[in-house]
């Protein structure tokens, strides 16, 4: 850095100091320290316009000149106004090199004072020795841009005014300072002089981008009173939103290391910054010099923020109102007194090229009116440097809001398609629309034309003047946009010349919905399904909504699977318009707009036809959905695996009506319970209606392959329905058995279902009187044999049951003695997987399992019918009692608290309690601990036991195809 007068100069520092030298004839010469004293430096710093010496250094402080060294010494008494009115002397003379090159530090004529930082405060100046303020009528961003200028403090953030940083002391010397942003300082510009009574000036200044255009380059931060750029290792996103913010820009839009923006002189700023990226200013963030890094200039860290001038509403970056950003909120400019100049400034600015009009009036603009008599000189970086009444000042309207129109001002448009989001491709350039060739255009090009026009994604992009051949020119650049480009206007383009004539029109069709919501629902995972189609938000028609497209619709908001289409309002009628375009998604989509549509809104639908989606929630065990138990199943009627169907739909449990059920909806059911195939359904009708009306849900439509939720096959659930006479009653026997490997159901290998899994039967003690059993609970008549090894092939996954102990005569494989590899409660599980044990076998703690972790249950308020229940439900006898123990692991959780079942309760499950987790529980003595009236009779599996799937001698089983005929029969019928 250079600061200069005629006759001498100041070399290496920041303002008013550095080495000094002094013009020798025409040659410039360093000055030997030797030579040079207190009354020498007085008349330099006068005589460079600033304030007194503050410090004298020898040995080339500022570093080392070159050249010649001056032979003479200098002899001024102080008071000269200039270096070379001072007497010289040639008669000491010294032997002197560079490396005694004097230095000089001088006092500032400007000076910020009680700002948080040093580039912040009341605007100072020293005059006579007298610190004295600034008046700040007339203030502005030309004159606050001179003042950080001269202190080397970066770019002018504002102008502020009203005694901002408090008012100072002394006389005010400056009344309506009028610098034209120009000048090297403060002193230069033009003022009325001192006044009385005035409100005091002051300034912002910030950091500063180095070597881009307006709001990105290399990032400096003045460090004391050098500018030190920044290590990339050292900078992150938080860092740069503080950065944008300060410099009056917009938000980041990237960091760049690597010296993107060119290496950079001096220091590297040694320290991290560790920015929460709500500060003002990043002086204010904290630091840390623990994390060293071994940066150099290689390693610069650069920045682009987002500009803080605009044009909006005209149909590109390059047209529209004027808009610009201070303190974080965009305002309009007035277009009264704004001259030509600040609007080729704009224009500049934005990269945008030549001013082609400007105009006021056309498109209105809301919010604060920022700026009003805009005057440039034509040299401003941006038009916030340029002079105005004052940031707010006005006596503008809305109406009169400053509207410009760019040479590089580029608007596509759709033309001649079925909907505003297709047809052909033209562009306005400048003044002319000119049509596409399809050469020219290609999948990124779509992209941006899609997204600039509000139409989200590309659907199809057609050549051969698909939507009918165009008039007048047809462009001749070529669109190379990248495909993340907001507008065309940001594409780069090329003049390669193709021989295109409108025969080669591109046509595009974009998918036109941008947005999805669900309204109106019990939580942000259900509710009316409302798409935004360009500016308009509409509901869905029903008739055209299928659960494919509700699960897309689903994933894209992050709200797991579909659960259940509602038709008709049930989150209420839109107000808006209705769409009826049909979705013709595979299900994997992540995105609506990846979806097929089929037609464009040609069917008539009400607001009473709107479509509803019930989503299962971010992660379907997560609580934190209302959506979470929306499609779970039971069967109430206090026997497993028979009763009356309840589904729970809409936060409460409601039963099903009959004429909406069939054999494949309840062997999706029976499947979800882990209660195998379907024996019969039927309808009942109560004793006592009165006592026995229900809401009821219909319209389901499953083909018996879904799984998990039941609602995964609705059609359009409706729940419009009371059922009296006409419950919907599902009956299916214990069946978590099945007979696999023969194309059959009465012949195959056995398999039972426990544990949420399919698994096979050990062969250990199997003989003909367990297969009998088998075949009585499938329905399948009486057995022909016992064993048919590996007629039917070896099983996979565990091998549950081991010695299966049956006399025969019983009703279900349940019924026989037997061993399992894990605890009888397994096969007890809910369709939310938890399972109970006592840790003793029949006695001792109560432990459940849930959320993939087993936990205690809290004897508070635990009755002696409560351990009953568990007793049966563990088959451990009848009765058994309960009492206050320790907890067998202290680390467990305590899952349950406050359970006390009723007598018609048939499960642990449906016993009322405290919510998981939520307990008031000492685990040093109020862990329940249950003591059972019976033993086990089904201890855990032998561990031989898992080895014998090598024999191929999993249990398999052939029983008759007719279930009331007699063994002899069916001996006779085969011959044997």
């Amino acid at each position: 850095v250079i600061y200069e007068s005629k006759n001498i100069i100041l070399v290496g520092g920041p303002r008013c100091s550095g080495r000094v030298e002094v013009l020798h004839g025409k040659i410039w010469a360093t000055v030997c320290i030797e030579d040079f004293d207190q009354q020498d430096a007085e008349v330099v710093c006068r005589e460079m316009g600033c304030g007194l010496p503050v410090e004298v250094l020898g040995a080339a402080a500022f570093g080392r000149g070159e050249g010649q060294v001056w032979t003479e010494e200098l002899q001024c008494r102080g008071n000269e106004s200039q270096i070379h009115l001072c007497p010289k002397s040639s008669t000491l003379k010294h032997d002197c090199s560079h490396d005694n090159d004097v230095g000089l530090v001088c006092a500032d004529m400007v000076r910020l004072a009680n700002g948080s930082r040093p580039c912040t405060g009341r605007v100072e100046i020293l005059h006579q020795g007298q610190w004295r303020t600034v008046c700040d009528k007339g203030w502005d961003m030309r004159d606050a841009a001179v003042v950080c200028r001269e202190l080397g403090c970066g770019e002018a953030v504002d102008a502020v005014g009203k005694a901002h940083f408090g008012p100072g002391s002394g006389p005010i010397w400056m009344n309506e300072v009028a610098c034209s942003g120009s000048e090297s300082m403060l002193k230069n510009c033009g003022s009325i002089g001192r006044v009385s009574d005035c409100h005091h000036a002051g300034v912002i200044c910030s950091v500063r981008l180095v070597g881009g255009p307006r709001c990105s380059g290399r990032v400096e931060v003045l460090h004391g009173k050098t500018w030190t750029t920044v290590c990339d290792a050292d900078f992150d996103q938080k860092d740069a939103e503080v950065v944008c913010r300060e410099l009056g820009c917009g938000p980041p839009v990237e960091v760049l290391g690597a010296a993107a923006f060119r290496r950079g002189e001096g220091q590297v700023w040694t320290e991290k910054l560790q920015c929460r990226g709500n500060e003002s200013d990043i002086l204010s963030c904290p630091t840390s010099s623990a994390v060293k890094h071994d940066c150099s200039h290689d390693s610069d860290v650069g920045l682009v923020c987002a500009g803080s001038v605009r044009l909006v509403d005209g149909g590109s970056r390059c047209a529209g109102r004027v808009e610009v950003l201070h303190r974080g909120q965009w305002g309009t400019v007035c277009g009264v007194g704004i001259s030509t100049i600040a609007a080729v400034v704009v224009c500049r600015e934005l990269g945008c090229g030549e001013l082609l009009s400007i105009n006021a009036g056309y498109i209105p603009g809301s919010g604060p009116i920022w700026m009003s008599h805009v005057d440039c000189s034509g040299t401003e970086s941006t038009v916030k440097h340029c002079g105005s009444l004052g940031w707010g000042e006005h006596s503008c309207l809305h109406y009169y809001d400053a509207e410009l129109f760019c040479s590089g001002h580029k608007m596509p448009r759709l033309t001649h398609g079925p909907h505003l989001c297709s047809g052909r491709v033209e562009v306005l350039h400048g003044n002319t629309l000119a049509t596409v060739c399809d050469a020219n255009f290609d999948q990124q090009d779509a992209e941006v034309v899609c997204r600039e026009l509000g139409c989200g994604r590309p659907m199809k992009l057609l050549g051969a003047a698909a939507f009918g051949r165009g008039e007048g020119q047809v462009w001749t650049e070529e669109l190379q946009c990248r495909g993340n480009e907001s507008e065309v206007s940001l594409c780069p383009t090329s003049s390669v010349k193709q021989n295109c004539s409108h025969y080669n029109d591109v046509g595009l069709i974009c998918s036109g919905h941008t947005a999805v919501r669900l309204l109106n629902g019990w939580d942000s995972c259900s509710g009316r399904v409302e798409l935004l189609y360009l500016s308009d938000w509409g509901s869905v028609c029903g008739a055209s909504w299928d659960m494919k497209a509700a699960s897309v619709l689903c994933g894209q908001l992050k709200c797991g699977s579909a659960v259940a289409l509602l038709a008709a309002d049930w989150f209420g009628e839109g107000s808006g318009r209705t769409w009826a375009d049909i979705f013709d998604c595979h299900g994997n989509e992540t995105h609506l707009s990846e979806c097929p549509i089929s037609s464009w809104s040609r069917a008539a639908c009400s607001h009473k036809q709107a479509a509803g989606v019930i989503c299962s929630g971010e992660l379907f065990h997560s609580c934190s959905s209302q959506a979470f138990h929306e499609g779970q199943v039971r069967l109430s009627g206090g026997r497993e695996c028979e009763g009356q169907v309840e589904v729970y739909f809409i936060q409460d449990w409601r039963r099903v009506l009959l004429d909406s059920w069939s054999v494949s909806e309840a062997s999706v059911v029976c499947r979800q319970l882990g209660c195998g195939s379907v024996l019969n359904f039927s309808s009942s009708s109560p004793s006592s209606p009165d006592q026995h009306s229900h809401m009821c849900v219909r319209g389901f439509n499953c083909s018996g392959s879904e799984s998990l939720n039941c609602l995964n096959c609705s059609g359009q659930l409706r729940c419009d329905c009371v059922c009296i006479h006409t419950l919907c009653v599902c009956v299916s026997a214990h069946s978590s058995i099945r007979l696999v490997g023969s194309g059959g159901d009465c012949a195959g290998r056995l398999e039972v279902f426990l544990s949420g899994s399919w698994g096979t039967v050990c062969d250990d003690s199997w003989d003909i009187e367990d297969a009998q059993v088998v075949c009585r609970q499938l329905q399948c008549g009486v057995a022909l044999s016992a064993h048919v090894p590996a007629w039917f092939g070896p099983g996979t996954g565990p091998i549950w049951l081991n010695e299966v102990q049956c006399e025969g005569n019983e009703t279900s494989l349940w019924n026989c003695s037997c061993t399992v590899q894990r605890q009888l409660s397994a096969y007890f599980l809910s369709p939310e997987f938890k399972e109970i044990r006592l840790t003793e076998g029949c006695k001792g703690n109560l432990e459940v399992f849930y959320n993939g972790t087993w936990g205690n249950v809290c004897v508070n308020e635990m009755n002696e019918e409560t351990a009953s229940l568990i007793c049966q439900e563990l088959n451990c006898g009848k009765t058994g009692r309960e009492s206050g123990a320790r907890a067998r692991v202290e680390s467990s959780p305590n899952w349950l608290d406050q359970v006390k079942c009723r007598k018609h309760d048939s499960t642990l499950w449906h016993c009322p309690s405290d919510p998981w987790g939520h307990n008031k529980c000492d685990n040093d003595k109020e862990v329940a601990h249950i003591t059972c009236s019976g033993r086990q009779i089904l201890p855990a599996c032998k561990d031989s036991c898992r080895y014998q799937v090598q024999k191929h001698l999993q249990k398999h089983v052939k029983c008759s195809s007719f279930p009331h005929q007699s063994q002899g029969d069916l001996v006779e019928q085969s011959g044997v």
